[in-house]
């Protein structure tokens, strides 16, 4: 019988489905991989028991790119967590020193049949050894529909193509799609025709403008600009990059601009079979980019058959200047590194300069500002005037901007603690997008630190489930499944958002908040040290040192405290995280003292003050309780 490329390889409790790219557990729980982590899995477990030097990996791996050998390692570090390699220990990947990496564990090859009659278990899957044994009648009666039931959901088609023999092929992958109507689908960053002349503020701003264009729709669902980024990163295919993204469909394209003019080719394919379902090219003075953007949108909308609504076909501004302002400032914003944020802060600041009618500019400079004191150290009263200021700007000159309202109820949220006025906003923008992942995890967010926790986790999976490889998304899932008191949850979410993010700052820092109330101390501070290698806020520090004195090294936790308060004397720092290293050592006086500080300046973590259970020995306590209610929680 000819050899067939289904093998499905199994390996102590995992399978590996090279044809339907899925990496599955003893349970058959799916378990994610990037693209290219996938890739390197199965290169390893092709060749088990052979080692695979590392410049060949790389070759056959990346086939089209040059790329350094530290992109190997990650891939490598990752597999090594899914598959729950402790440190040290190596039952799957072995390192072999000046050569390359080595698959060591038993791999047995699966074919993914069953009985037309009679489905059988994983446990009951044929080797390919078994099935040459079976009479040629027997044969006949197989089909490689294994555990059909199992992937409904996986798109899979099931083809006579093996005539001869009476044998059923599988097509499709994990993300594989019919070719009916598109309801998902991503707009990627748009690739420079000469590199060396690359505008990438550009790039991401045609991308963006088009997502906006496209994702007021109900009929579709479009990925945000930050998801396709991550997973544009992780692989330059647009094809791979579809199927990571799990849409049915990618625009991607090409830009030049030359003088004052610019050349845009953009095509729209179908992510199952890689059929291209439009194309278009457009040469046009820079000066007209606001109508080839419509141009582009309204074809491609015709090509999805969608509707687009009139507002989504007016351009936000008609300044050329205004719109290069804004692009920058947000491919700066989109960096989060702190002096580039200063740096988007001043562009978007020139955008509303050059425009003053330009009402996503101020929607955009509201959520620099906000930023500026939730994700750093800056005093609410240096930035939250400026960020409402420009959030009550962007819904004054247009009602029906979506961003504009969710950006003031975060005004109102982090810096007034106006829960009313908030929520009022944040369901504003949920009324104008529905489907934005935005908006659903910011009222998520209001709805888990206002204590209303089924609420909240229901909006934050609806927000992952239209953007399922978001990690802010998914580690604020995390989050909030601790605050409605299911720690061993949150651990579990948080630790499989690591496992494809394990640098994220909010998954590593919500995680430690996590395994501090599960008792895993020196879990919680390997995580916040993990943050403190690549964050200078007090958060980690002060979670550390909570950590600490709760594992009873009490000395470490007053160093901690100490390093805190040295660095008080040099930059403004939270009073909310002072209080909780106070609480964690019992100092009742500085605790209280410290967080009537975090009050009276309107510290914004002091909006995890009712849902944060680290405060619990505190919640019959008298001067606490004042506390809550001072907050209007109760």
């Amino acid at each position: 019988m000819e050899e067939l490329r289904e093998h499905i390889y199994a390996f102590a409790d995992f399978r590996v489905d090279p044809l339907k790219r899925l990496l599955l557990n003893g349970e058959d729980e799916h378990i994610p991989l990037t693209p290219k982590a996938f890739d390197t899995l199965l290169y390893l477990v092709e060749n088990s028991g052979k080692v695979i030097p590392k410049d060949e990996l790389m070759r056959e791996i990346w086939t089209d790119t040059v790329v350094e050998e530290n992109n190997l390692s990650q891939n490598i570090s990752v597999l090594r967590r899914v598959l729950g390699e402790k440190r040290g220990e190596h039952r799957y990947i072995a390192t072999v020193p000046g050569r390359g990496f080595k698959f060591v564990a038993d791999v047995h090859e699966l074919l993914p049949i069953h009985a037309p009659d009679e489905p059988v278990d994983v446990g009951e899957s044929l080797s390919e050894v078994e099935i040459k044994e079976l009479d040629d009648e027997s044969q006949t009666q197989l089909t490689l529909a294994w555990n059909a039931h199992r992937f409904a959901l996986s798109g899979l088609a099931v083809l006579i193509v093996l005539g001869g023999i009476g044998l059923y092929r599988w097509l499709g992958s994990a993300n594989a799609i019919s070719d009916g109507p598109i309801s998902t689908f991503a707009v990627l960053p748009f690739k420079p025709l000469i590199a060396e002349n690359r505008n990438e503020a550009l790039e991401l701003g045609m991308a963006e403008t088009l997502i906006s264009k496209l994702s007021n729709s109900e009929e579709i669902i479009v990925r945000p600009l930050d998801t396709v980024r991550r997973a544009v990163l992780a692989s330059p295919d647009s094809l791979a990059v579809g199927r990571e993204l799990a849409v049915q469909a990618v625009l991607d394209g090409s830009i030049q601009t030359a003088g004052e003019r610019i050349r845009i080719s953009a095509r729209l394919i179908r992510t199952s079979d890689g059929k291209q379902l439009w194309a278009g090219q457009f040469d046009e003075k820079f000066t007209d980019i606001f109508s080839v953007q419509d141009s582009i949108s309204e074809q491609v909308a015709a090509a999805l058959k969608i509707r687009l609504s009139a507002k989504e076909k007016k351009p936000y501004t008609e300044n050329v200047e205004a719109y290069q302002f804004y692009m920058k400032g947000r491919f700066h914003m989109q960096n989060a590194v702190e002096s580039k944020a200063d740096l988007g802060i001043s562009y978007l600041e020139q955008a509303v300069a050059a425009d003053p009618g330009y009402a996503l500019a101020y929607s955009g400079l509201a959520d620099a500002y906000r930023g500026r004191s939730v994700g750093g150290e800056k005093r609410s009263n240096e930035v939250a005037p400026k960020a409402k200021a420009a959030a009550n700007k962007a819904v004054e000159i247009d009602e029906t901007l979506a961003e504009g309202h969710a950006n003031l109820g975060h005004c109102f949220f982090w810096f007034d603690w106006d829960w009313v006025a908030a929520e009022k906003e944040y369901k504003r923008a949920l009324d104008l997008n529905p489907n934005s992942p935005d908006s659903l995890q910011f009222y998520a967010h209001f709805l888990s630190n206002t204590g209303r926790h089924p609420e909240a986790l229901a909006k934050i999976k609806f927000a992952r489930e239209l953007d399922p490889l978001n990690p802010r998304i998914n580690a604020l899932e995390g989050l909030f499944l601790l605050h409605a008191g299911h720690p061993d949850e949150a651990v579990a979410s948080l630790e499989k958002t690591l496992q494809l993010n394990p640098e994220h700052r909010l998954a590593n820092m919500f995680a430690a908040r996590a395994y501090i109330e599960k008792g895993l101390f020196a879990e919680a501070i390997a995580a916040t040290r993990k943050v403190r290698e690549t964050f200078t806020g007090s958060e980690p520090i002060a979670y550390g040192a909570y950590a600490l004195a709760k594992s009873g090294k009490i000395a470490e936790a007053r160093a901690e405290l100490g390093e805190l308060l040295k660095l008080s004397q040099e930059r403004y720092l939270s009073p909310y995280n002072l209080a909780l290293v106070y609480n964690a050592l019992g100092d009742q006086e500085k605790l209280y003292e410290t967080l009537e500080r975090g009050f009276e300046e309107k510290d914004v973590r002091m909006v995890f003050l009712k849902v944060e259970p680290k405060w619990d020995n505190l919640r019959s306590e008298p001067r606490f309780v004042a506390l809550i209610h001072k907050m209007k929680f109760e």
